[in-house]
């Protein structure tokens, strides 16, 4: 089971990022490419390493 998005722990203006474009779980990052995350305000390269590797620790990534 994937963990919820909000309990990820990254900072809060990657979690705002996220929720300002409708992202609110694991499985909808998915859809999206590493520049398509790293254009939203606030979300930078930090927050994409942490999202990356807690996807592939559940056999996910981004789309390519």
């Amino acid at each position: 089971m994937l963990p919820d998005i909000t309990t990820i722990k990254m900072g809060q203006p990657a979690h705002r990022a996220l929720k300002g474009a409708g992202i609110t779980t694991l499985e909808q990052v998915t859809q999206f490419t590493e520049k398509e995350l790293l254009a939203l305000h606030g979300f930078g390269p930090k927050a994409l390493n942490i999202i990356k590797t807690i996807l592939t620790k559940h056999g996910l990534s981004l789309k390519s």
